[in-house]
């Protein structure tokens, strides 16, 4: 597995790398946004760690620029504790967050969580695919057509929609979901979960503003259409 790990703290980029690559990971190093793109641009990564706040380009828009041509799973990095700055970092396509000062034992869980579960073989037919109305999952490359043409997902994205379309007519609570596709007892905002839906919905819905597959029952949570 190799992993982009990108701080513009040297002493921080330095104890990460050493603590992932003790266990067993190849790991690449950016010192700020810009050089992040291009090593992503590059190189083909499993995961990426990237702290928010950096010079030249930060984490939000080097991870908006990063998901113009890969889906790769990132993990941002903030000093910052507040929802909302956690909200944006999610529309701009992060997959997870974790505040400073971290664990990294918590850091090297969440690793774990996220490639586990975005590098795990599906269920039945390696090949399967789960279509409904125009969309349809191909769950080997991990990958989605919307009317045939391809349609890059994030890995939570992917996730989300993969489990939602297993279990068609179930209806998830926001805190389920979390937990589901999130792989642990996730401590964010619940409203993470409304990000990550409206952004399915833009990419896969013919009228994001009224949707036909990802739907919504009110006051309980989120489910595909049976």
């Amino acid at each position: 597995m190799k992993i982009l790990v990108v701080d513009d703290e040297k002493t921080l980029l330095k104890g990460i790398k050493f603590n992932l690559e003790h266990e067993g990971y190849e790991v690449d190093t950016a010192e700020d946004g810009e050089e992040a793109v291009e090593k992503a641009r590059g190189t083909s990564y499993d995961l990426i760690v990237m702290d928010l706040m950096m010079p030249r380009t930060d984490g939000l828009e080097a991870c908006h620029r990063i998901r113009e041509f890969s889906g790769v799973p990132v993990i941002m990095l903030t000093a910052r504790t507040e929802d909302t700055d956690k909200l944006i970092g999610f529309e701009y396509g992060a997959d997870d967050y974790l505040t400073k000062p971290f664990n990294i034992l918590e850091l090297k869980a969440r690793i774990r969580a996220i490639l586990r579960r975005s590098s795990a073989p599906s269920a039945g037919d390696q090949h399967e695919l789960l279509t409904m109305g125009h969309v349809t999952l191909n769950t080997a490359q991990r990958s989605a057509l919307v009317n045939g043409s391809a349609t890059d997902l994030t890995a939570k994205e992917f996730d989300l929609m993969e489990l939602l379309m297993r279990n068609r007519g179930r209806v998830y609570s926001r805190e389920s979901l979390l937990n589901l596709v999130w792989g642990y007892e996730y401590p964010g905002d619940i409203r993470t979960v409304d990000v990550h839906v409206r952004r399915l919905r833009e990419k896969l819905e013919l009228n994001p503003a009224s949707p036909e597959l990802l739907l919504t029952k009110w006051g309980v949570g989120y489910y595909c259409k049976a």
